[in-house]
């Protein structure tokens, strides 16, 4: 159900398959049942929640279910006329009514009850009603209606203000569209509404009774007035207590003396015993005179009937009504915050007399005492609200005399009275509140503000002001001496002024039939210069039909007061009308820095997505580095195994790396795209005229990796040439080495594998070091596109031409950097080369010097072999020394490093790759020194 204020939803209860026709809401507001034609279901108002649900045979359909007036009984009719009363809290079946006679062929469609809960009206297609007694549980009555009468379609009810609930008068909507009221009791039609070219649709009574709103036929909506359609309801009852006046001076007839005498409450007709069921015929009856005389009151108020007004009997004025008209009074709009009544009813009953009060004179809305004059006698009348307000009117105009004629003070000239009294009957009392300085606005105005509601239990008030009520107006000042005198002996125990507030704000042990003794006889033994009544006037009964002016107030103070007070609640309005605007503006920001941090979330989101991404790339990597080191140890086996395969081992291996490599190439390209692809989506409203840039920029990078793999192939080509080469010479220098020496073959195939694992590794290397550095190299092209692609969005559509120049000068300078690249890899080709030249040259001359060397020695067998040696260091010392400089093979392990090093120097620009290339340059170094440390273990 939503807020009628807010306008916003605050719960959707969901339950029900069919429409809901029936709703009902416990007294209390805690709960409601809804009502539809398969279930009935019980709600928890607070929490929202299903409580109970009515589950029923599919046979058996529902009437209706409702909670019964003021009770906590659950009324459940169905369309078999069965009815069931439950016990709300526990939904224990308290009783059934019994099935209606076999003569009466009914069938229940629409209900009502009174506001006692006590009498249940049942109509359906027919003209007739069926009056059940709640508490016997026994239909008491059947009514017949008009002939015209054919089906009943609305039943209600019309509240009374005196009927204590029991409601006489029910308004029954047939078939032809006509209202007709009737009277169950006496079974007379009082009046009816609508007609049959006018017919009513739907009908509802005000919770009053003043009004009925009807919707008609035709669509319209008519407001009918209860008191000018008839005069019988909210009627008073007859007074209690009738006064017996004496006749004037004249003769006595026997008309005057004649005097209905009728009881203080309206007999109802006997209900009758056994199951004899009463029928009656209605019978239409609107030329009767409904002003009985016997039901008026007498005109005007006087003292003597002042406990007439006392017990709640007057007339209903017209001036009340427009009083109550006028709505709740601005100054008691916040009421509860300054006086928290836990019964609303009472708060409500309080709110409307002080904004009726107030509505009469001004004065009242700035009284701030009128709430503690007033609140005993909205608690005593509180279900009669006209007999409340003029019960507190008449208290005003007769018992609070004079009492605002220093307004905002208190009534300095009333006080002044009652301290004249206490000094003329207790001097010893007055003299210790004087020497206590306690004024008589402690000792005697809290009582007059409050009428003695703080200080004396219900009866004892009541009793009290039943003495006030009957008696002249000063009675109530000389109560508050009395009341002073009577506690003398706890007020001289008093000497702190706290004791004495509490003391006039708190009940005490006092006998109030004593003060009212002590009353009386202050009246009687008071002098008269000094006795209140001298100097206030009789009382005063409200004029009829019309309230009377009340001015006794300084007009141009309360004047003042209204217009300041005016003044501060538009300022209080401006207040708060600034103050929602800048809640709304909070809202806004709110909503906005909601926003903000909904989009920061989705931030952090697709980076850690993207960080999870990259520990997955990360991982396979790790995976394939471990794949690639099984399948060396593999490889490495099947070299020990089987030699003559060795060759075509590592062609496929190789192979199986490129493959490999090409593949990961491949899924990185597919990854790299999906990312793109999710980064173009998500960018997609805010990017849209950056498509087609993309597109381009996406054109340019494939042409230009396919550039790149063009350009690879062709390496690749150059590099298996070179390898063939490579294999050509070893096999020549294979074939030297079998000429040299047969008996070294065994190790010098041992050199040879080492030679060939090294070259293996050498190549290996090469290669993984390209992968990583053509990997690396998109990655960071990747890395470098998301970066300006996001710079873009963040910047905004106008520096869009200035990012594509940046991206264009980014790739341009790319280019140069693979081109400065490429130059120093193939200037450390050229040096690898001409260092492999020299150690081939070093080898033949070493070959041919040992093949000269064996010659020799097969010519002349006795020749001594140090000869040799000193006569091949003599040839090595006449070998040119450019030779022996530029021999790789000869130099120092120190100084193959250091060329090595200058040529590695040029092999990257990359500054991620640095780590890598160094340990591929110590790998390199290391096998270079294996090489060249070899030619001297063969000749050792």
């Amino acid at each position: 159900g939503p807020l009628t204020f807010t306008k916003e939803l605050v719960s959707w209860m969901r339950g029900h398959e069919s429409s809901v026709f029936s709703i009902s809401v416990h007294a209390s507001g805690k709960y409601a049942i809804t009502t539809s034609s398969d279930t009935a279901q019980l709600w928890d108002l607070d929490t929202f929640q299903r409580k109970r649900k009515l589950n029923i045979r599919q046979s058996v359909g529902i009437q209706k279910v409702f909670f019964l007036p003021l009770s906590n009984t659950i009324l459940s009719c169905f369309k078999d006329n069965s009815i069931f009363a439950w016990e709300c809290d526990t939904l224990f079946c308290k009783y059934q009514l019994p099935a209606p006679p076999e003569s009466s062929s009914i069938l229940y469609k629409v209900f009502a009850v009174t506001r006692d809960g006590r009498i249940l009206a049942a109509g359906g297609k027919s003209n007739h009603l069926h009056l059940w007694c709640l508490e016997a549980r026994q239909l008491f009555r059947i009514i017949q209606m008009p002939t015209k009468v054919r089906a009943i379609r609305h039943l209600e009810f019309l509240p009374d203000s005196f009927d204590a609930g029991s409601n006489q008068v029910l308004g029954v909507l047939s078939q032809d569209g006509i209202m007709r009221f009737i009277n169950i009791q006496t079974c007379k039609l009082l009046f009816e509404i609508g007609s049959l070219d006018e017919g009513i649709s739907s009908s509802v009574i005000s919770p009053h009774g003043r009004y009925i709103a009807s919707i008609m036929e035709n669509g319209s909506l008519n407001i009918y007035s209860v008191q000018a359609l008839t005069q019988e309801i909210n009627k008073p009852p007859l007074p209690l207590v009738k006064v017996i006046e004496d006749l004037p001076k004249k003769k006595l007839s026997s008309s005057d003396l004649k005097m209905k005498v009728t009881s203080g409450r309206v007999q109802q007709p006997a209900k009758p015993r056994g199951s004899k069921i009463q029928t009656r015929i209605l019978k239409q009856d609107l030329t009767g005179d409904f002003k009985s005389k016997k039901n008026e009151l007498p005109d005007g108020l006087n003292k003597k009937r002042l406990q007439i007004l006392l017990k709640g009997y007057g007339e209903y004025p017209t001036k009340y009504s427009s009083l109550i008209d006028k709505g709740t009074h601005v100054t008691f709009l916040n009421l509860q915050k300054k006086y928290p009544i836990k019964s609303r009813k009472l708060l409500r009953v309080l709110q409307r007399t002080l904004s009726a009060l107030a509505h009469w004179s001004v004065i009242f809305s700035d009284t701030p005492y009128l709430p503690l004059l007033a609140f005993p006698f909205v608690k005593l009348f509180q279900n009669n609200q006209l007999i409340c307000f003029e019960v507190i009117a008449t208290l005003i105009i007769n018992w609070c005399q004079h009492w605002f004629e220093y307004f905002p003070n208190p009534p300095i000239n009333i006080l002044s009275m009652i301290e004249n009294v206490l000094a003329f009957h207790d001097k010893e009392l007055l003299q210790h509140f004087i020497d206590h300085d306690i004024t008589s606005q402690l000792y005697a105005w809290p009582l007059l503000e409050t009428v003695f509601s703080e200080v004396l239990t219900r009866e004892e008030w009541l009793k009290l002001f039943d003495n006030i009520f009957s008696n002249h107006p000063s009675f109530l000042l000389m109560t508050v001496v009395a009341y002073n005198i009577c506690s003398r002996v706890p007020l001289l125990n008093c000497n702190l002024k706290d004791d004495f507030e509490f003391f006039f704000h708190h009940r005490n042990n006092l006998d109030i039939n004593v003060v009212i003794r002590q009353v009386y006889h202050l009246m009687e033994t008071t002098p008269t210069d000094i006795h209140p009544d001298s100097m206030l006037n009789v009382f005063v009964a409200l004029t009829k039909g019309q309230y009377p002016v009340f001015n006794q107030y300084p007009k141009f103070i309360v004047d003042y007061q209204t217009q300041e007070r005016e003044r501060i609640r538009n300022d209080e309005l401006d207040y708060l009308r600034e103050r929602q605007t800048v809640e709304d503006m909070q809202a806004e920001a709110d909503q906005q820095r909601v926003e903000d941090e909904a989009w920061y979330q989705k931030q952090e989101l697709l980076r850690k997505a993207e960080e999870t991404r990259r520990e997955m790339l990360l991982q396979e990597e790790e995976k394939i580095i471990q794949q690639r080191q099984r399948l060396a140890a593999v490889k490495r086996e099947l070299q020990v195994k089987e030699m003559h395969l060795q060759d075509a081992a590592r062609r496929r291996f190789l192979k199986l790396q490129q493959d490999q490599q090409e593949m990961e190439l491949r899924r990185l390209d597919d990854e790299i795209g999906r990312k793109v692809y999710m980064r173009d989506r998500e960018i997609a409203a805010t990017a849209r005229d950056l498509e087609m840039r993309q597109l381009e920029l996406e054109s340019q990078k494939r042409l230009y990796e396919k550039n790149l793999t063009e350009n690879q192939a062709a390496v690749a080509k150059e590099m298996r040439a070179d390898a063939d080469a490579y294999r050509r010479k070893v096999d020549l220098e294979e074939h030297m080495f079998h000429k040299l020496i047969e008996a070294g073959k065994t190790q010098s195939q041992k050199t040879q594998k080492v030679i060939k694992e090294n070259l293996a590794k050498a190549e290996q290397a090469c290669l993984n070091t390209d992968w990583q550095i053509q990997s690396l190299h998109k990655q960071k092209c990747d890395d470098l596109q998301r970066n300006k692609c996001y710079q873009e969005v963040a910047k905004l559509l106008r520096e869009n031409r200035r990012k594509e120049i940046e991206i264009l000068n980014a790739m341009v300078e790319q280019e140069a950097k693979k081109w400065k690249e490429a130059e120093g890899k193939e200037f450390c080709l050229r040096s690898a080369k001409k260092a492999s030249a020299l150690s081939d040259a070093s080898r033949k001359w070493f070959l041919k010097q040992e093949i000269n060397a064996a010659v020799e020695l097969a010519e002349n067998p006795c020749h001594k072999e140090e000869p040799r040696f000193q006569n091949e260091q003599e040839d090595a010392s006449c070998l040119p020394r450019t030779s022996h400089l530029n021999d790789s093979s000869e130099m120092h392990p120190s100084t193959q490093i250091s060329l090595n090093r200058r040529a590695v120097e040029w092999d990257t620009t990359e500054q991620n790759l640095i780590q890598k290339v160094r340990n591929l340059r110590q790998r390199l170094t290391a096998q270079a020194r294996h090489r060249c440390q070899t030619p001297h273990l063969l000749a050792a």
